[in-house]
């Protein structure tokens, strides 16, 4: 590497051509950054007693073999600040020639083209003294042409070769020009072959201003590859990204790694948003020591459809839009669940468009129910991450269900008591997503109503001060019940009449222009049926509508094989990493262990032995025994009621007689120690009706 000071004019000087790799980022300084180059220019260039002002650094790298009679070099940092003073030079070259001056401290506009924008010799792209990426380049070739821009040009070189026409018409060109001369540059040359232009650009940019994750990601994974297959690749694979995303490719491609990420290194927390780079540097270089580059970016794309699908809105199978949008106006942070999903739905036959409808339904049930029940909603990217990784290819629906089901007593799936309870009795209004409830229960049907400029409406009014007609139908505890059922379900509806309605008397609603009587909402059938609203009415409305919500948002049916068939599965990953040597036996008890181990595995083909690190289990789905060493025997928890244990040895002991059982990672009513291998018919004979217990 070899790095001085230098005029940024002296660089641009003779023969060569600065490349903007296909894999950067467009140009993309705005009339800030024009605005604050200019001011520098024209201080320094004012002002004799300056000698240079310092402009950044310029690295670049050479794109191929240099003996080309016109070099070409690989701009890895700068492109922006190099990008900005070539328009400059070129509106500099415009206006020179359009009004020539005999200041012989100014070039003319030939020179200015032939030194610092043009290579007089050069053939094709190598024209130009800067190539810059597709769009921009068509405009910044068409400037060095004197081709005047279309509307349709690049907007951002456009604008500001048109920000420094502007200014040099009504400046002194001369002052310009010599503050132009004093920008002075870090040149930075990498040698190829030798230096790492990535770690050069990492450093450089270790701040992480201005350039996003998503950034170095990109630049990461292109730029130590030849010229000819980073741009196919760009186009291929990056270039489809940055169409998908459109406009809020910069806002966005960051989180989609980090979802995509999450999936593929299943970390235990969320990842940090500045770390997703790092994360990703690590995972390109496991997974290209045994696939290629472009597999990865070729699944990388592949996912950032989904994505695009779910999480910016653009999915276009109806089947299951409509659910989609609800559940991410619900929660956001179930994309890296949906990216799984949507993966599975487009490489698994079995998880079709009717199929994967269902899943998102029964995620946004999930998700409002515990809304609605008022349950934990911290950590809700780390659960369905976690629901993610236990989503099996053979069967994704299924395993869903199954993940949903055993997510623990904090994380479960509300029931039908509990969310029906819970729409009937709580303050609904203070729901965040109330208006989506009312819309949802309004909306159940074919024939859809646009409630999105509707507000909600209280029947019985907010107002503390009531009037003398709704005190009296309420009754001497007006207030009491005014507090109790104000912001309860059947209480509240939606209406685009709201201002009108007011405070007004339940009749004079119900009656008015545009009142109850005239709404066309479903919600409001049950109100402009009744004559009076009380407690009474508020309550029966209330239970009418939570029971049809528990319609709505379906409850968790799953198969209950498959549950225990996942917790088996569990059981036999954990116990991977021990084996019988490693239990912990002496030689008394392993020889009692291996007399009996045999019999064990004989009660059937459905038998599992999972070893532990103080003991062993035997399951079928559910547990049935478990063996424990004790010095010189062993000690077998038998999974079957003490009461109802045939014992014809009377060995068996009630376990509840002991407070703990040390090492015991199961429970079991009958403990059984075996001391003697003559004893293991009888200690069979009890472990037997365990294991009948547990195939019932």
């Amino acid at each position: 590497m070899n790095a001085q000071d230098l005029p940024l004019t002296q660089l641009l000087d003779g023969a060569k051509q600065f490349i903007v790799p296909i894999f950067q980022r467009d140009y993309s300084w705005g009339t800030k950054h024009c605005q604050q180059l200019w001011n520098d220019i024209l201080r320094v260039g004012g002002d004799s007693n300056v000698r240079a002002h310092f402009l950044g650094s310029v690295v670049y790298i050479a794109a191929e073999d240099n003996q080309a009679a016109i070099p070409r070099w690989l701009v890895i940092d700068g492109q922006q600040r190099l990008t900005t003073v070539t328009l400059l030079l070129t509106a500099l070259r415009d206006r020179l020639n359009t009004h020539p001056s005999d200041d012989e401290a100014l070039p003319s506009a030939e020179e200015v083209e032939d030194r610092f924008l043009r290579n007089r010799h050069g053939k094709g792209e190598r024209r130009s003294k800067v190539m810059l990426r597709r769009a921009d380049n068509e405009a910044l070739s068409a400037l060095l042409a004197g081709q005047s821009l279309s509307d349709a040009a690049a907007e951002t070189v456009r604008e500001n070769y048109a920000f420094f026409q502007d200014r040099l018409a009504e400046a002194n060109v001369a002052q310009v020009y010599a503050g132009i001369a004093k920008l002075v540059i870090v040149d930075v040359s990498l040698t190829r072959g030798h230096d790492d232009p990535q770690m050069i650009f990492e450093s450089l940019n270790s701040t992480g201003l201005d350039l996003t994750q998503a950034d170095l990601i990109r630049n990461f994974v292109l730029m130590r590859l030849d010229d000819e297959l980073q741009t196919r690749l760009y186009d291929d694979y990056w270039r489809p990204i940055e169409v998908d995303f459109g406009n809020r490719y910069r806002s966005e491609f960051d989180k989609f790694c980090r979802d995509f990420l999450v999936l593929k290194l299943k970390p235990s927390k969320q990842l940090r948003a500045d770390a997703i780079y790092h994360h990703f540097r690590n995972y390109f270089h496991g997974e290209t020591t045994t696939r290629t580059v472009e597999d990865v970016l070729a699944e990388l794309r592949r996912f950032a459809g989904y994505y695009v699908r779910f999480s910016l809105g653009r999915e276009a199978d109806p089947q299951f839009a409509a659910a989609a949008g609800r559940l991410r106006a619900l929660v956001e942070v179930a994309s890296p669940l949906m990216l799984r999903l949507h993966d599975c739905h487009a490489r698994t036959s079995a998880f079709d468009s009717r199929a994967l409808g269902e899943a998102i339904e029964l995620l946004e049930s999930y998700v409002f129910r515990r809304s609605a029940c008022d349950m934990q909603t911290r950590s809700l990217y780390q659960i369905f991450a976690g629901i993610a990784y236990k989503v099996r290819d053979a069967a994704p629906l299924q395993s869903l269900k199954v993940a949903l089901y055993r997510g623990g007593k904090k994380r479960r799936f509300p029931s039908d008591t509990e969310f029906r309870d819970a729409l009937e009795t709580r303050d609904v209004y203070a729901m965040r997503s109330c208006a989506y409830l009312l819309d949802r229960l309004e909306n159940e049907s074919k024939e859809k109503i646009d409630t999105s400029t509707f507000t909600i409406e209280h029947v019985l009014p907010q107002n503390e001060n009531l009037m003398p007609a709704w005190r009296e139908m309420l009754g001497a505890d007006w207030k009491l019940i005014q507090d109790t059922w104000l912001h309860r379900l059947g209480n509240l509806t939606l209406t685009g009449y709201n201002a009108e309605y007011s405070d007004r008397a339940f009749d004079e609603k119900k009656t008015m222009a545009k009142g109850f009587n005239d709404s066309p909402l479903r919600l409001n059938r049950f109100i402009r049926e009744q004559t009076r609203w009380t407690a009474a009415e508020i309550e029966a409305r209330g239970k009418a509508l939570a029971q049809q919500a528990v319609k709505i948002w379906p409850t968790l049916s799953v198969d209950m094989d498959a549950v225990r068939a996942a917790e088996l599965e569990e059981h036999r990953a954990a116990a991977a990493q021990y084996s019988i040597e490693t239990v912990g036996f002496d030689s008394d008890a392993r020889t009692l262990f291996d007399a009996i181990r045999p019999h064990l595995l004989a009660l059937g083909d459905d038998v599992v032995e999972l070893c532990g690190a103080k003991s062993v289990v035997y399951r079928v789905f559910d547990h049935f025994l478990e063996v424990l060493p004790r010095t010189r025997y062993i000690l077998l928890l038998a999974n079957v009621d003490f009461d109802e244990t045939d014992d014809p040895s009377g060995i068996a002991q009630d376990a509840s007689d002991y407070a703990f059982i040390t090492h015991a990672n199961e429970t079991g009513d009958v403990i059984f120690s075996l001391r003697d291998a003559a004893l293991v018919p009888a200690a069979m004979h009890v472990v037997h009706q365990a294991y009948e217990r547990v195939t019932e």
